[in-house]
């Protein structure tokens, strides 16, 4: 294995998590590392890190990249979650560029020098690979979870002020000074979403690549890995996000139908009193629901105003305290 002392002459890092992947990380191993060294000319590192497997994965990885220097494969015992894992191979890379991707290749074995190219020629701080941007797709992807997928990422589109269409994916390309000086703190799949957002403050550039994300069809006559994926917390994680980033998007939206409603249900007690000339004092209950649902509306929006004044104070006091040796635009 490599050491982790400041390199130069790196062009490349590659890092790639994995978690309880015995079935398949030996050949994805052998396939990342062939089709590197076939379309990659430049100089490069793989990262890989074993977020605390409890099958024989970190075994089978260690015995095939132990003598290879170029690839450095970090461990620990417990399962930390997608983000840390992350954190590490990002602080321990050391190149120009950076790259991070799935084990599984599940978006195929071209998707980091595509990545790659994107970032040198459009020289921007992140690329994504999106399978929503035209001429990516989804491949074999079960039919919730990819509902799921695009359902969140049309949300989240409408909470950011930039073209992105996939804000949820690993498998994206980074300037490598800023994406190891940027301050991450989430240890999941958030971690992607963190990046986007502080990404924003900063002003950074996006570009995106069309990307076909492919699974492959399960072979009954083999053994099934099991899904990590988990529909609750990704809801769960795409509001939290999109209340941060656009709190006029949730609150906002419920601020304006209760205030519409309040002010219809005036319109009418008013029709009533002023031109039919009846007593509306018998009408309580709806007298009452007028007024309540004016004041939730009014109350929105004020919310949503100190809301946007605190997310302004947030992402100043973090554009103060950023550091970065080229800092973005």
């Amino acid at each position: 294995m490599s050491d982790n002392s400041v390199n130069n002459d790196i062009c490349l890092s590659v890092v790639s998590p994995f978690y309880n992947e015995e079935l398949v990380i030996e050949k994805t191993i052998v396939k990342l590392l062939a089709r590197m060294e076939e379309t990659i000319q430049d100089s490069w590192e793989l990262i890989l890190i074993n977020d605390g497997s409890i099958d024989k994965s970190y075994e089978l990885a260690h015995a095939l990249v132990k003598d290879d220097p170029r690839v450095t494969l970090i461990t620990y015992k417990k399962n930390r979650g997608r983000g840390y894992a992350l954190r590490q191979g990002f602080n321990h890379s050391r190149g120009k560029y950076v790259v991070s991707t799935e084990s599984d290749l599940t978006w195929g074995e071209n998707i980091i020098k595509e990545l790659y190219d994107e970032l040198q020629s459009s020289q921007a701080d992140v690329v994504i690979a999106s399978p929503y941007k035209e001429g990516g797709k989804l491949e074999n992807v079960p039919f919730k979870r990819a509902l799921l997928s695009w359902l969140g990422n049309q949300i989240l589109r409408k909470t950011v002020p930039s073209n992105i269409t996939m804000l949820s994916g690993m498998t994206r390309g980074y300037i490598g000074n800023f994406i190891r000086s940027l301050p991450l703190e989430e240890d999941r799949k958030e971690i992607h979403l963190e990046i986007v957002s502080k990404a924003i403050m900063l002003n950074c550039d996006f570009s995106e690549i069309p990307a076909i994300l492919r699974w492959e069809p399960p072979d009954k006559n083999k053994p099934q890995r099991k899904s990590k994926f988990n529909p609750g917390k990704l809801i769960r994680s795409h509001l939290l996000f999109g209340f941060n980033e656009a709190p006029i998007f949730l609150f906002g939206s419920l601020g304006v139908l209760a205030w519409i409603v309040g002010v219809m249900f005036g319109l009418y007690l008013s029709f009533l009193y002023f031109i039919k000339g009846q007593t509306i004092g018998d009408r309580v209950a709806l007298i009452l629901t007028t007024v309540f649902l004016v004041l939730v509306g009014f109350s929105s929006f004020l919310f949503c105003f100190l809301s946007y004044q605190i997310k302004d104070l947030r992402k100043e006091i973090f554009k103060q305290n950023y550091k970065r040796s080229d800092v973005p635009k």
